[in-house]
């Protein structure tokens, strides 16, 4: 169980998962902003030994949009600290110097060198001590403290290339192709979070599930764990559950005596105070990479891939590979699980310091229910894929606007009601419905169980049908 009350109560509970339909927009054209995995070219042939050698993908980044921690951004680290460079320059230049200098002017250059040196160093320890709440561990003793308990996560995804046209949706009866290709396979690296001894891992629900890449490939067909404190040990890991609209998933892996990390209280964070993320930025070769910075903003709204999040804003270094890697307090615990940043490509414009991470307060609840039931409880679904039908679709198709449903599960709500491959949605409980975000506002709005009715377009005609909505559950 959580407790809310103390920075050092130790995480107890457990987390798991839910399941994907329209409110993950799986059929979206494009959207402004994805999450985009530190990924493998599915055009080559994969042999990398259980996702230690990974080639990497990257997808265009609109301007200014929130992406995923595994977008990528490379950052280099020179020295332990500028105060060492500057100290060697600023003593080089007095040797260069000092045949024309007498030696009250060598001393005094010296001192000079040695006063700003310390400066220096002065100011960044200054900024850290005036950031890090009252008793706090120093950088080294948090990474050291929490470091054994920071694993890497890989997972295989398979792709296949397909002839068959969805652009301007193919619609089934209403045109498009069929066909289909080779399947190929994709590898995603990440970063996970050690829960208990005994093999609970947490992570980002997009590391194990990818809905939001061009290539949609759904739900990782294998997941291996690399020991962070061993890159040599790697497991197999069971996807116990994953939550799309919370980026939050839980793996297991058969083991025992691991190092659990220690859970805080992000309620408590402030603004300004300090915050250390580590992760695998760029995969496994920079495994651990242990960046800091402050808390920039708390309760930010920030809207990724269609879904709306309230996050915790940071200035530390979030990078491809950092994805559900934990932001820890000055107490070495985990207060946030890193899963976005904010990156642009407008131009010679450069976005950097802007990092996301999903409060552990918030996360907990959600973990708990993934582990407790397979799913998140209590949220509504209709058992259907979709995709809008815009004003221009609309023309050129000669049907009207609404969401096409391109897809029903056998046995779901939408299916008992009789929805069918083919039919549009066009209203909810007689409001208009014209694309899918108004379709899952409106779904939203009910709870699992609620009897609704939906009016749906088919050969030509209107018609009112009952739907019952079902929850929200795990795919298999």
């Amino acid at each position: 169980m959580f407790d809310n009350n103390n920075r050092n109560n130790n995480y107890e509970g457990l987390y798991q998962n839910q399941n994907s339909e329209p409110d993950y927009n799986n059929f979206y054209d494009a959207p402004d902003s994805n999450y985009v995995n530190f990924n493998s070219d599915p055009n080559q042939n994969k042999n990398n030994g259980g996702g230690k050698k990974f080639l990497k993908f990257v997808a265009g980044v609109a301007a200014l949009a929130i992406v995923s921690v595994s977008s990528i951004e490379m950052y280099k680290m020179f020295g332990k600290g500028n105060s060492d460079w500057t100290s060697s320059e600023s003593d080089a230049s007095i040797t260069r110097d000092v045949s024309s200098l007498t030696d009250s002017t060598v001393s005094s250059q010296a001192s000079s060198s040695s006063s700003s040196s310390s400066a220096a160093v002065n100011s960044t320890a200054n900024w850290i001590n005036m950031a890090a709440p009252e008793n706090a561990l120093s950088i080294p003793d948090i990474a050291e403290k929490a470091m054994p308990s920071v694993v890497g996560i890989s997972a295989v995804f398979e792709y296949t290339a397909s002839t068959q046209s969805y652009w301007g949706f193919g619609f089934y009866n209403y045109g498009g192709g069929n066909g289909s290709g080779q399947t190929q396979q994709i590898t995603g690296t990440g970063t996970g979070i050690v829960m208990t001894e005994d093999g609970y891992i947490i992570t980002n629900a997009h590391c194990v599930y990818d809905n939001e890449s061009d290539y949609k490939c759904g739900k990782a067909v294998s997941v291996s764990v690399v020991m962070g404190n061993d890159a040599e040990t790697e497991y197999e890991a069971q996807i116990v559950g994953y939550d799309l609209e919370t980026d939050l998933a839980v793996l297991k892996i058969d083991a025992t005596g691991l190092t659990p990390a220690e859970f805080g209280n992000s309620d408590d964070l402030r603004v300004g105070e300090l915050v250390i993320a580590i992760g695998n930025p760029l995969g496994f070769e920079l495994q651990n990479t242990v960046t800091c910075g402050i808390v920039s903003a708390l309760n930010r709204e920030v809207t990724i891939n269609e879904k709306d999040m309230t996050l915790i804003q940071t200035d530390a270094a979030i990078n491809s590979g950092n994805s559900g890697g934990p932001l820890l307090n000055g107490y070495g615990q985990v207060v946030g699980i890193n899963s976005a940043k904010m990156s642009s490509t407008y131009g010679s414009a450069s976005v950097e310091g802007l990092g996301f991470a999903i409060p552990i307060s918030d996360a907990k609840e959600i973990i708990e229910d993934l582990i407790n039931n397979g799913y998140v409880t209590g949220r509504p679904q209709f058992g259907i894929t979709g995709v809008t039908v815009s004003e221009a679709d609309a023309s050129h198709y000669n049907m009207p606007q609404g969401v096409y449903v391109y897809g029903v599960t056998d046995g779901s709500a939408a299916y008992e009601a009789g929805i069918r491959q083919g039919d549009v949605i066009t209203a909810v409980e007689g409001t208009e419905i014209t694309d899918m975000d108004t379709l899952n506002e409106i779904k939203n709005q009910y709870n699992a169980g609620d009897t609704i009715t939906i009016t749906i377009f088919r050969a030509g005609e209107s018609m009112d049908v009952s739907l019952t909505l079902q929850e929200v559950r795990q795919e298999d």
